[in-house]
């Protein structure tokens, strides 16, 4: 009886219970290394210029609008009297939320031992402090006197320190993003080191050998190395975790600490964190969906890493669609005219198309993922990845214009509409993100080599196929 039971216990699981390998066809651990250091050091491929040329000209052009801006002033974007708030709020949560992927991917499943978040942490970490840097921009112009910018700053001086409001929104958003696009860094960086150390032991050249030896700081893979930087992963990750919820967090305060019917509800907290996660991820399968392709990554990004990520951004748009619900109901619940008015102009006003498209965009089209078809077909993910993108810009600016546009009295009321140095200025964000993004994947490793090679099974001292197999092609 006990051979029988262990004879059942050593069968292999029928086919349609295992689950996909984490990097496809049982590639080898040197293949690992030459194809992801193979795309930086390899020839510039044409669809790279091609891609990195409009972008360069769109951040141009940002630099040009913002020179423009801070010369002739705020009035040059679309913001009045009600709607004080406007694109650039709006595109400053947008870019806020985008960067949120990044760091659960890379902290909060890192912690949880989510082994296949190791195919995508390294694109998603970049996207994060890309976004970020877009996102900073708007608070710091839409001050008006950008070279009083350092007053937000706790800095002493001759006359004494200058001393911010520390009871502003502002203020709570400059330490909130300032302390995530650090924290964001750094845990990017000592990612990064091991894989440094790939590619300047690679490198052809001596400048390259010197620029890449630089920055992995002496890097031999010992086995001290690896203590310390396991030690130094594993503090960051735990300093990144509480600030996935609370930078989303305390950019929703911005609104929930106001009087504004629309703004002053507490489920904005963890509504806008959800939020954020979904616009996140939607960004994640943007960029990588077309890149696993281009670069021939279809090994190491496979059919599985897109399923995992549609999954989490159904369940995060489940979420957001259960807040906004749960946003109506609360507004009729609670018997106050003007929180049910706010509600209704959103529902039936002059922006209601604007309402029904972030409804239809990040309610209705994510609940197709339930279907497991919908989820390997690779076009329709794509798509359902940019209207995603959309709709969480939409959310953003039905909360801000559409709460503001109407104010209680009337004669106050008015009809935003953004000037071309809004829609141009949000364009050229773009061309920030994407000229760093290409920069990043042409001259880094867009995959973190170290850990995808730990999740193989020549990785695994215990598996078949590790030993000596592992060491065929080092």
């Amino acid at each position: 009886m006990a051979e029988a039971v262990t004879r059942l216990n050593l069968q292999a699981p029928p086919p349609e219970l295992e689950r996909e390998p984490l990097v496809g066809n049982q590639r080898s651990i040197g293949w690992i290394s030459d194809r992801v250091a193979g795309i930086v050091e390899g020839k510039t491929p044409r669809w790279w210029w091609a891609a990195f040329i409009p972008s360069f000209l769109c951040m141009s052009m940002l630099g040009a609008l913002l020179l423009y801006k801070i010369t002739i002033g705020v009035g040059t974007w679309g913001n009045n009297h009600p709607v004080m708030w406007g694109w650039d709020i709006i595109n400053f949560v947008w870019w806020i939320g985008i960067g949120h992927a990044g760091t659960l991917i890379s902290a909060i499943l890192f912690l949880l031992r989510q082994r296949w978040r190791t195919a995508v942490n390294r694109a998603a970490e970049a996207m994060t402090i890309f976004a970020v840097m877009c996102a900073g921009l708007y608070p710091l112009l839409h001050i008006g006197r950008e070279w009083l910018g350092w007053w937000l700053l706790p800095i002493p001086n001759a006359n004494g320190p200058i001393w911010p409001q520390f009871r502003s929104p502002l203020m709570w958003d400059v330490f909130a993003v300032s302390t995530y696009f650090t924290v964001s860094v750094l845990f990017w960086y000592v990612g990064l080191i091991p894989d440094l150390a790939v590619v300047r032991d690679r490198a052809r050249t001596k400048i390259r050998k010197f620029l890449y030896g630089l920055f992995a700081l002496g890097w031999t893979g010992s086995n001290r190395n690896w203590s310390n930087y396991e030690k130094a992963y594993l503090i960051l990750a735990g300093l990144s975790t509480p600030l996935v919820l609370s930078v989303h967090s305390i950019v929703s305060l911005d609104f929930a600490v106001s009087q504004v019917p629309g703004w002053h509800t507490t489920i904005f907290p963890p509504y806008f964190v959800a939020g954020a996660i979904f616009s996140g991820f939607g960004m994640v399968l943007t960029l990588l969906i077309p890149l696993r392709s281009m670069c021939k990554l279809e090994d190491v990004i496979t059919m599985r890493h897109i399923d995992l990520m549609c999954k989490v951004t159904l369940a995060t748009g489940s979420i957001v669609g259960y807040a906004y619900i749960m946003e109506l109901f609360i507004a009729w619940y609670s018997g106050s005219e003007y929180e049910r008015y706010a509600f209704m102009n959103r529902v039936a006003g002059p922006y209601a198309w604007g309402y029904w498209i972030m409804m239809s965009c990040n309610v209705l089209v994510p609940q197709v993922f339930w279907f497991k078809k919908i989820r390997q077909n690779l076009i329709i993910v794509f798509i359902i990845s940019i209207l995603v993108n959309i709709g969480m810009w939409f959310e953003r600016f039905v909360i801000i214009v559409i709460s503001l546009h109407r104010e209680f009295l009337p004669g106050n009321w008015g009809y935003f509409k953004p000037t071309w140095v809004d829609i141009c200025t949000y364009i050229g964000t773009f061309g920030l993100f994407f000229t760093c993004f290409l920069l990043f994947m042409r001259f880094l490793p867009m995959i973190a080599v170290s850990e995808v090679k730990g999740v193989t099974p020549q990785g695994d001292p215990h598996h078949p196929m590790g030993g000596a197999k592992a060491g065929e092609h080092h």
